[in-house]
């Protein structure tokens, strides 16, 4: 069986996905690269089928109808034959340093016949064309190649969050999580980060800078224009995280990560809020009033313990201009010291 399957969602990607492929070919015959042509228009398809032709016992390629990230996601879970599963965005890369220890890491473990749900890596902001990097590491959260479970977690920084790009499954329980992405819509990689937790039992943090997030592009999913243009899809994506999981089980069985669930759904709420509030319209006024209604539809537990969440309840409990200053001086700051877009 290969050690990890990299799928990589393609739309339009010529540019760029060679860098993003060359880098996981260093896995050698350990992985598998499933490139998922998501209906390009460009090269994108000629490319795929000529490192399939050139490393055919490495890379897979899957050409299909556009469908957006999800779709490609959903395909690449639908195809995925190595026991780890780890999307890699086509525009970004992995340090091939760092993933010749992480296979090590893998076969260490197998050897000692250690059943690892989760592995969870470093991941890096790279603004290439200012040159600038933000590396985001996990060490006062989890104690660097030491096997554990939720109930051991340690402290979240406000800033951390265990993004998709830091997060290694084993395939098995991203299935079992029955996880299934929605079509043309973008932000998903939220709900990749966030259902399938509960279902993790071991987890294992190697402190790699393994995956290079390229920030930058006009035209990126993460650029601040276009977040404001596409807020309805990430209210979308905001409404599925708070409804996927039964919170109250999870708080039975994993407290811990429970009230990191809670601190995920806050950031969601805060950055729909954020760019509905940039929009600045009545209609995106009253688009956040009913998010927190659906809130208080789904889970009133929930909705009542958000209003006193620090991110989130800034939002909540200042409504009007002076709510609207709070957030949006506190989102420049952030934007400011993390550089996340």
């Amino acid at each position: 069986m290969k050690k990890i399957s990299f799928i990589v969602p393609c739309y339009n990607s010529e540019e760029y996905m060679e860098r993003c492929i060359d880098s996981l070919l260093i896995g050698g015959e350990d992985v598998e690269i499933i490139i998922v042509n998501d209906g390009s228009k460009d090269k994108t398809k000629d490319i795929a089928n000529q490192y399939q032709k050139k490393y055919p016992k490495i890379v897979k390629v899957v050409h299909k109808e556009n469908g957006g990230h999800g779709s490609g996601v959903n395909a690449g879970i639908k195809n995925a034959a190595g026991k780890y599963f780890k999307v890699v965005d086509s525009d970004d890369w992995l340090d091939k340093d760092a993933l010749k220890k992480l296979l090590e890491k893998i076969k260490e473990l197998e050897k000692n016949k250690e059943e690892i749900d989760l592995i969870i890596c470093n991941y890096v902001y790279d603004h290439l064309y200012d040159n600038e990097h933000k590396v985001m590491n996990f060490n006062n959260v989890f104690k660097p190649n030491k096997i554990c479970e939720w109930n051991d977690l340690g402290h979240f920084n406000t800033s951390q969050y265990m993004i998709m790009h830091s997060l290694i499954y084993k395939t098995a329980v991203l299935k079992q999580s029955k996880i299934n992405l929605p079509e043309h819509t973008f932000y998903v990689d939220n709900i990749v980060a966030y259902q399938p937790l509960p279902f993790v039992k071991k987890i294992v943090y190697l402190d790699l800078d393994l995956y290079h997030y390229f920030i930058g592009r006009e035209d990126q999913s993460v650029n601040e224009c276009v977040m404001i243009n596409r807020v309805d899809q990430q209210l979308k994506v905001t409404k599925i995280i708070i409804s996927c999981l039964d919170l109250k089980v999870v708080k039975d069985t994993y407290p811990k990560l429970y009230k990191y669930l809670i601190k995920y759904i806050s950031m969601m709420i805060t950055i729909s809020s954020i760019y509905l509030l940039m929009k600045g319209d009545e209609e995106s006024f009253n688009k956040r009033k009913e998010l927190w209604g659906y809130v208080k539809r789904v889970d009133e537990k929930l909705y009542k313990k958000l209003r006193f969440t620090r991110l989130s309840g800034a939002t909540y409990i200042f409504p009007g201009k002076v709510g609207s200053y709070i957030t949006l001086k506190g989102y420049k700051l952030a934007q400011k010291i993390y550089k996340f877009n």
